[in-house]
């Protein structure tokens, strides 16, 4: 019998949990500094919440674990759920939509298949989503909210690109002949495909379109001069361009690092408005941005909202926990299991020190030492008395009771 994991999975050792707690504590941390509140969707959720909402396109759904959840003759379809912000909505309006705004996060996994096995088909995210409030202070908010995680966290160099879907979309209805090129459009856009658009161009914008493509910096200001090449654009597009220079005016106020980039975002299936990345090092390490349509879309009312999520596999590979920090108060009791009376008083140490706030471990047999900053052990010559050894200073104590063993520990 071979004890193999299932392909795609990660198994998560005590290096990964260690760091995998620190990201969740320090992203829970900041969220409620900025006033969210946890809270935690179910594994499984109802296909249609996902294919009603046009996250999952007939081409992406052979990319969704999803089965029928059987009921006598009858079942639903459901699925391990693919994406973390619309579960969200969808507490939101079975739960929340009596409040007129609400500010919840959460640390979740979702779900993708994946052919081959090689990449990870379980993903661990921590999101954050704003519902209601205003348009430009949320988006401000969520995106500054993002890049602070990620600061404390203590990932340098990050790198945050935004972009604006509703100003896409609304490019596209103006060059796109009808409906149908306009979803075709949509889709080239959606695979990576910007040069489509470019192709597409026509006499009007012809200035226009190549210039916003291919801006790659930070200047609102170059955003009012595009504008200004394109005066017959529609009030859609005027709408959308004033709201992505609002928002960079407000950015550039706040002293913002950011990297305008209208092609830097793709699965923009559901946002309406400002869109943003983050990336480290070349990896993507998190996005997200406004999605007013989606709420009313699942019949929960007009409801603006923005939000993101932070991909908790990428920030592991980024992440490196300081093991001399981890060590300081790290204890191990070196125990002797021959005397009854002297293993009763390792477990009294043992349970004073953790009431001190120190992590401790008793262990009768020889093992890895250098996990612990503190070695403690009993005095040969004297079994009354204790050896205190700090391995980081390399200093030694003889201590005759269990209170000086602790005063060495916190001198």
């Amino acid at each position: 019998m071979e004890n193999n994991k299932c392909k795609g999975m990660k198994d998560l050792l005590s290096e990964d949990m260690s760091a995998f707690r620190h990201i969740e504590k320090l992203f829970l941390d900041c969220c409620y500094n900025y006033g969210y509140q946890e809270v935690r969707t179910p594994t499984l959720e109802y296909l249609h919440l996902f294919t009603a909402t046009g996250t999952l396109t007939p081409s992406m759904i052979d990319k969704v674990y999803s089965f029928l959840d059987w009921d006598g003759w009858s079942g639903e379809r459901v699925v391990l759920r693919p994406d973390g912000t619309i579960p969200i909505a969808r507490l939101y309006i079975d739960r929340l939509n009596t409040l007129m705004t609400a500010k919840l996060c959460y640390v979740t996994n979702i779900f993708a298949f994946e052919a081959t096995g090689k990449a990870n088909r379980e993903r661990w995210q921590c999101g954050a989503e704003f519902i209601g409030g205003t348009r430009l202070a949320a988006d401000v908010e969520t995106i500054s909210l993002a890049k602070e995680i990620t600061e404390k966290i203590g990932i340098s160099n990050v790198k945050v690109q935004l972009s604006h879907a509703g100003l896409v979309k609304a490019l596209i209805k103006e060059i796109a002949i009808d409906s149908e090129e306009e979803t075709s459009l949509i889709d080239s856009v959606l695979d990576g495909n910007w040069q489509a658009l470019i192709k597409k161009e026509e006499e009007e914008t012809g200035k226009f379109l190549p210039l916003l493509l291919n801006l790659k910096g930070k200047s609102k200001n170059f955003l009012e001069n595009i504008s200004s090449l394109y005066p017959k654009a529609s009030p859609e597009l005027k709408s959308n361009m004033e709201d992505f220079i609002s928002i960079t005016t407000l950015l550039d106020g706040l002293s913002f690092d950011y990297e305008i980039d209208m092609t830097a975002i793709q699965n923009f299936e559901y946002y309406t408005g400002m869109c943003f990345k983050l990336s480290a090092e070349g990896i993507k390490i998190g996005g997200g941005g406004r999605y007013d349509d989606l709420i009313p879309l699942m019949d929960g009312g007009k409801r603006p909202a923005s939000g993101f999520a932070l991909y908790i596999d990428s920030i592991l590979k980024s992440v490196s926990l300081d093991r001399r920090e981890k060590q300081k108060r790290a204890v191990l009791i070196k125990g002797n299991d021959t005397i009854p009376q002297r293993m009763e008083d390792y477990f009294i140490l043992a349970e004073s020190l953790r009431k001190a706030g120190y992590s401790v471990d008793i262990n009768f047999t020889q093992t890895e030492l250098l996990e612990y900053r503190w070695i403690i052990s009993a005095c040969r010559a004297d079994m009354t008395s204790y050896d205190v050894f700090d391995q980081k200073q390399q200093q030694h104590w003889n201590t005759i009771s269990q209170s000086e063993v602790l005063k060495v520990l916190v001198q």
